[in-house]
């Protein structure tokens, strides 16, 4: 699921507020956010969101005892990038092993769960915060699960360091200005999106779909290209 698809913008994200100022705790309200953020996520990925959940739990349990622990520390980055490795490169390695040695190893063609990277480092950043004693382990899973997971950043970002936001998780505070400062910020960056960004990369996609191209054609689709990853 992407922020402009309709699904997102007419059912999700309206359920999603609903439900969230209904309750006024802040345990509560967690627990809401990671729910739909799972939900978020299984709707792209309804089986590598169960890798998801398996990640949130081990590294909880791990930073429990995670400070000052190098053994732990180690262990626990060694399996958070080894889930990394397994779905984006082992493949290409065993291709790049296929065509140095001339071998036929098979491909595992593993598909790659969306947002993966980013929640892996996420992840790694909590670690790494808690064994240098920065911050204190996270004693509630639905918390770190907020962290790790939250929907609004889970797909491209960006990586934010857990001492940057382990107060809000606890201390945070909704009020209606901030809401609809963020309402205008969606907007604009949706617009942005869907009235911009959307249309130039289909005049570049349209454009590199052909092998003999022209000069100016060329150049008009690199500006396309540009501009589309910059909107």
């Amino acid at each position: 699921m992407v922020f402009s698809n309709l699904i997102f913008l007419f059912l999700f994200l309206p359920i999603f507020i609903l439900v969230y100022f209904i309750f006024k705790k802040r345990k509560i309200r967690n627990l809401v956010l990671l729910i739909f953020s799972l939900l978020f996520y299984a709707y792209g990925e309804p089986i590598y969101v169960f890798l998801m959940i398996g990640s949130i739990i081990v590294n909880y349990l791990m930073g429990l005892k995670l400070k000052k622990n190098k053994k732990l520390f180690i262990c626990s980055i060694i399996f958070n990038l080894l889930i990394l490795f397994v779905f984006k490169y082992l493949d290409f390695l065993i291709s790049t092993i296929n065509l140095v040695f001339k071998t036929s190893i098979p491909l595992f063609n593993i598909s790659l769960p969306i947002g993966i990277s980013f929640y892996t480092f996420q992840t790694i950043s909590y670690l790494v915060s808690v064994y240098k004693g920065n911050v204190k382990s996270q004693k509630n899973i639905i918390d770190l699960g907020c962290y790790i997971a939250a929907f609004p950043q889970l797909i491209a970002g960006p990586i934010v360091r857990y001492e940057t936001v382990n107060e809000e998780l606890i201390n945070r505070k909704e009020n209606f200005k901030d809401f609809a400062s963020g309402i205008r910020r969606f907007i604009v960056g949706l617009s942005k999106k869907v009235l911009i960004a959307d249309y130039l990369g289909l005049v570049a996609s349209r454009i590199f779909q052909y092998s003999g191209v022209g000069f100016i054609a060329a150049w008009i689709g690199m500006i396309c290209y540009t501009l589309q990853i910059y909107y």
